[in-house]
């Protein structure tokens, strides 16, 4: 396997289905997977299995027991917000090796403290008379225009 260039970040995910589809992303676009929890389900759900089959075995996962466990252990590199609030376009931003996009849980994003936090925030425009795309979705497109751009 080739270097890992772009981390995918979920905080504190509640949906088993999307968790184990994004997997599945970060399998196959060679993405290492760092999972925030608290996590709302049981990780090893048989719902899970059924989804990620065996492309668990191709993707990297690390769990974090907490937010501020993720900052220090990734202190030196620069967390991506994917949010709906953001001004700037994902498509518009510049992306480095090493960085890490974050996306919040399917129900509440993140918390407005860690919204304030971060600097470094994106959105994917949409039709404004939806309120948000699946995170699936979001995380296949973000994580794809940031392999596109460092020509991945």
């Amino acid at each position: 396997m080739t270097q890992k260039k772009i981390n995918i970040a979920l905080y504190q995910p509640d949906i088993p289905q999307n968790t184990a589809a994004i997997i599945r992303v970060a399998a196959c676009l060679n993405t290492r997977l760092n999972i925030i929890k608290p996590i709302g389900f049981i990780f090893d759900e048989k719902k899970i299995e059924r989804i990620y089959m065996d492309y668990i075995k191709h993707c990297e996962i690390k769990f974090f027991d907490s937010i501020e466990e993720f900052f220090v252990k990734n202190i030196t590199r620069r967390i991506i917000l994917f949010t709906t609030k953001a001004a700037v376009s994902y498509a518009k931003f510049q992306y480095k090796e090493n960085d890490i996009l974050l996306f919040g849980n399917e129900t509440h994003g993140v918390s407005n403290n860690l919204y304030k936090t971060l600097k470094n925030q994106v959105r994917i425009p949409m039709n404004n008379k939806t309120r948000s795309l699946n995170l699936v979705s979001s995380v296949s497109i973000g994580t794809s225009e940031a392999l596109r751009q460092l020509n991945v």
